[in-house]
């Protein structure tokens, strides 16, 4: 049997046929350190070991699943976000980098309440109110999806990360099942890809992330107009909504927000420069839109 400097070779050989080539070295290294249980300093030394036929068997397995371009969280089941570890199926989006901007800005708001009551909208992985509990022991969370799959993986990640106590799980549309509550902070990462952008869409996204948590009518905008007049009456004066927006959406979310009497809008620019977080404020007499800050502000 091959060693293992070879199956890695073997790997990136295949993967460079595929559509991310760019990526083929890291990919075959990485699925051949998850089939072995090691780590990257274990490569750098063990380069001449050898699989077993069952883990060389794996590894080729899931060397074809990342040719045909499946996410390479999907086929480990491990995602990072924030610090932490979650658990990822193709039922729940696969946390992103940028998404840590809108959880920097809900501890950031979080701190003018003591006890501050927190609703995240959409949970999926349950990224989002994971690692505001993780970061806000003083928080009360709760966590809503439209899918009870999605909501299964949140309340597991809960339990892995050990904030499950923390941490209210309710099926529903938006902020339906909580709609006699008020809240301090409304934080939601919505879907916001426009259907026509489907096919612009790497093969990773299109093909294997839930449709359902991607794609909001015709302009992406879809949720966003149900969501912040919902998320208007369930703040509480002071409280603020927070959302991840997609590229180009600022003018059109400062607008939807204006239109429901939000105040001092604001928006967060990712690292590329990029409006990402939307911030706005129930109750506020600062209306229209106070221009934009850089994550990390």
């Amino acid at each position: 049997m091959t060693n293992v400097a070879n199956m890695v070779a073997q790997g990136v050989e295949r993967l460079a046929q595929g559509p991310h080539a760019d990526r083929a070295k890291l990919d075959a290294e990485t699925l051949l350190l998850y089939v072995a249980g090691a780590n990257k300093a274990w490569l750098l030394t063990h380069g001449d070991d050898k699989l077993t036929g069952e883990q060389a068997q794996r590894y080729f397995t899931f060397l074809e699943r990342r040719f045909h371009g499946e996410p390479i969280q999907y086929i480990t089941g491990e995602a990072e976000f924030y610090g932490l570890a979650f658990r990822v199926t193709p039922d729940v989006l696969i946390p992103r980098p940028e998404t840590e901007h809108l959880v920097e800005q809900a501890i950031a708001f979080a701190g003018d309440f003591q006890h501050p009551r927190i609703v995240d909208i959409g949970t999926g992985s349950g990224a989002i109110a994971i690692a505001l509990a993780h970061h806000l022991p003083q928080a009360r969370m709760t966590s809503i999806d439209i899918s009870e799959k999605a909501l299964a993986i949140a309340k597991e990640n809960a339990a892995r990360n050990q904030v499950a106590g923390r941490i209210r799980f309710l099926h529903g549309d938006l902020l339906a099942p909580v709609e006699r509550e008020r809240f301090d902070l409304v934080v939601s990462n919505p879907p916001y890809i426009p259907e026509a952008d489907r096919d612009t869409l790497s093969v990773e996204v299109r093909d294997h992330e839930p449709a359902l948590a991607l794609f909001a009518g015709a302009d992406g905008l879809a949720v966003y107009r149900r969501l912040i007049p919902a998320a208007q009456e369930a703040l509480l004066s002071g409280g603020s909504l927070l959302m991840e927006i997609g590229y180009g959406q600022s003018d059109s979310i400062c607008a939807l927000l204006a239109e429901s009497d939000f105040g001092k809008i604001r928006f967060v620019l990712d690292l590329q420069g990029i409006p990402r977080v939307a911030c706005a404020t129930s109750g506020s007499d600062s209306c229209g839109c106070g221009g934009t800050v850089r994550a990390g502000m």
